[in-house]
């Protein structure tokens, strides 16, 4: 197999070449046939998320063919298409567990950072993690399902049900669930850094209603505003933009520290929730939902071999969707 891992963090990727993986016990070997690049990659390769695992192969928005399985897995799965996700096991037997809460689970396993991942030509992977998907689609429109559509998905669950619904980085997650509000007849408001004409056009092409700079206030109060951008500075400015007994929720893995604000703009039963990981329950509501709104996919496709100038890309803002490694 051919992969892309990073060996000290902060350095670039290195491609090598291993032999192919071989699934033990409940595994499926997969064939990569796409892996989306998150932010979450960047905070791994970066530092921000401390202790991977070293070497690594990064990447969590996995779409590929099963080619192998291990022990207790049927031969029936091989040849089928499944997706592999940013939460690749979890324990099963701690509190959270088993009160349908996998997602916080106290020993968990993850996909491109405690287990290897999809920057690579195969991939092993829990087959308990990994969802069937659709045969006929394109992979690559597939992957950022995975992580960007799952956590939005989580992030706009926590959200409410309200019909006003702000947006904080609109990247790959925002531009999926920018698509699903619009199908549920919600109000998008989008947010982005100043100066940023390209992320506000592709908002409103989106169908986003109104589309502002994160120190803008739209003329009307929010239900909701959900944070994808890892900056802690907006939550008091999300705050500031949602009406009373609002919630704002913070949709990222890792996020700067918020600055003290005043007790005023959390006043009004106002709230902040995190989004932690995802749960099978989210992929088996999600990917319905995302047929049904007819999500499409915004993707900028990159072959693996330059796995690194992607992350740069998605470093420096200079892609609108999500880029998409192809081996």
């Amino acid at each position: 197999m051919k992969a892309m891992i990073l060996e000290a963090i902060g350095s670039p990727l290195r491609p090598v070449e291993w032999p192919d993986p071989v699934p033990g016990k409940g595994e499926l070997m997969l064939r990569v046939e796409a892996c989306a690049v998150c932010r979450t990659d960047l905070h791994v390769c970066d530092g921000d998320l401390a202790h991977p695992k070293l070497p690594l192969v990064p990447g969590h928005e996995i779409v590929g063919i099963v080619e192998a399985v291990g022990e207790g897995i049927s031969a029936l799965r091989i040849g089928q298409r499944v997706g592999v996700p940013w939460l690749g096991h979890t324990c099963g037997g701690c509190s959270f567990c088993r009160n349908s809460e996998e997602n916080l689970c106290d020993r968990p396993q993850f996909t491109g950072y405690t287990r290897d991942g999809g920057f690579a030509t195969h991939v092993v992977a829990d087959a308990d993690y990994a969802f069937a998907l659709d045969e006929q689609a394109d992979p690559v429109a597939l992957a950022p399902l995975l992580c960007a559509g799952l956590i939005g998905w989580r992030s706009l669950k926590k959200a409410g049900d309200g019909a006003r619904i702000g947006i904080y980085g609109f990247g790959a997650a925002a531009h999926i669930i920018a698509q699903i509000c619009r199908c549920q007849g919600r109000e998008v408001y989008a947010f982005s850094r100043a100066g940023d004409d390209t992320a506000r056009r592709f908002a409103l092409s989106l169908g986003a209603v109104w589309a502002g700079s994160s120190d803008e206030s739209p003329s009307v109060a929010l239900d909701a505003a959900i944070i994808f951008a890892p900056v802690g500075a907006l939550v008091p400015a999300a705050l500031k933009v949602v009406r009373k007994g609002g919630r704002v929720v913070c949709g990222g893995i890792h996020m700067s520290d918020i600055p003290a604000m005043p007790y005023a703009l959390i006043w009004g039963e106002r709230s902040v929730a995190s989004v932690a990981n995802l749960t099978r329950g989210d992929a088996e509501e999600f990917f319905p939902v995302a047929r049904q709104a007819g999500v499409k996919t915004h993707t900028t496709v990159y072959p693996l071999a330059a796995a690194n100038r992607a992350l740069d890309d998605l470093r420096a803002g200079r892609l609108s969707g999500a880029a998409v490694l192809t081996p």
